[in-house]
C-alpha cells in the first residue's frame, strides 16, 4: 500500500449517456484553428494540425458552472466537438465541449512568441457534456453556441479542415494517445467574449447539449 504524503486528487471524469459508468479523463489535447472561417478570423491559413493542451482537471461537468478566471478581462468561448479515446487508442465516444480562452493572455503570448499555457490550460477551462459512446451520430451535424438568446457560433462538423480520424492520426505522431484522452477538435468562427452571469448553451446535433452559467470569481 502506497503511503501518500497527502491524499491524491480524485480522477477527473465525464458522465456517459445511459450508463452508470463514467469516462476517466487522462489528459486533454486540443487542435487549433481547424475550421477555415475561424482560422481566417484569427489571421491564419490552413496548415498542418497543431495542438495545445489542458490539464485533465480543467473539465467542468455534471451541470457545474465554471467561474470567471483570474488574470483576464477578455475571456472567450469556443464550442467544440470532443473525441473520447478508449481502449486501443481509438475514438469510442463524442461530447460537446467549450474551450474557454483568456484571449488577452493568448494575444500577448503570440506577440512575444511564448507558449499559450496560461491562456488555455487554466482551472475550469474545459466545460464538457456527457459522452455518447459509439459512432458520431452525423458527420454533417450542426455545431452551435448561444449566449443567452444570441447565436454566436454556427457551423457544421463537415467544415472542419481535419477530420477526427486525421486529427487522431496526427496526434499519434506526437504522443502515444491512450484511453482516457480527450481531443477537442477546433471551433467554428464567431468566438467572442463572455462576462460573469452569461448563460452558455453549446450544441451539436445528436449529442447531449452543454449548458452553463459563468460565475463571478
Amino acid at each position: 500500500m502506497t503511503d501518500w504524503l497527502f491524499p491524491p486528487a480524485p480522477t477527473p471524469s465525464l458522465p456517459l449517456v445511459d450508463r452508470a459508468q463514467r469516462f476517466p479523463v487522462r489528459r486533454i489535447l486540443c487542435v487549433g484553428q481547424n475550421y477555415a472561417a475561424h482560422a481566417r478570423e484569427m489571421g491564419a491559413a490552413r496548415a498542418e494540425p497543431f495542438f495545445f493542451s489542458k490539464p485533465a482537471d480543467a473539465v467542468v461537468t455534471d451541470g457545474a458552472d465554471p467561474a470567471y478566471p483570474l488574470a483576464t478581462d477578455n475571456l472567450h468561448h469556443e464550442v467544440e466537438l470532443v473525441c473520447a479515446v478508449g481502449p486501443g487508442g481509438v475514438i469510442v465516444g463524442w461530447a460537446v465541449g467549450c474551450d474557454l480562452t483568456r484571449r488577452d493572455l493568448q494575444a500577448a503570448a503570440k506577440e512575444k512568441g511564448r507558449p499559450w499555457d496560461a491562456a488555455k490550460g487554466f482551472d475550469q477551462s474545459a466545460p464538457c457534456g456527457s459522452v455518447l459512446l459509439g459512432a458520431l451520430p452525423d458527420p454533417e451535424a450542426r455545431i452551435t453556441l448561444k449566449v443567452g438568446d444570441d447565436v454566436r457560433q454556427s457551423g457544421r462538423l463537415s467544415d472542419m479542415l481535419w477530420s477526427p480520424a486525421e486529427i487522431l492520426a496526427k496526434a499519434n505522431e506526437l504522443w502515444a494517445v491512450q484511453e482516457g484522452d480527450l481531443i477537442f477538435t477546433g471551433t467554428p468562427d464567431g468566438v467572442g467574449p463572455l462576462r460573469p452571469g452569461d448563460r452558455v448553451e453549446a450544441t451539436i446535433d445528436g449529442l447531449p447539449s452543454l449548458t452553463f452559467t459563468l460565475r463571478a470569481r
